[in-house]
């Protein structure tokens, strides 16, 4: 059985706890983020071409 991927979300939290942002940035950036997927119907940015991004 392989390991799961992370969700894209949990990649992130992991890279800003890695360099020690404070909480109030971590939500501010999630924040963000899910705005972002929300907006282009809850597509992984991976998917999306250079229009989306």
């Amino acid at each position: 059985m392989q390991p799961r991927k992370k969700k894209l979300l949990d990649q992130v939290r992991d890279k800003i706890r890695l360099k020690h942002y404070s909480l109030k940035t971590e939500r501010s950036y999630i924040g963000w983020i899910k705005r972002y997927i929300v907006f282009h119907n809850k597509r992984h940015p991976l998917t999306m071409g250079k229009e989306e991004i």
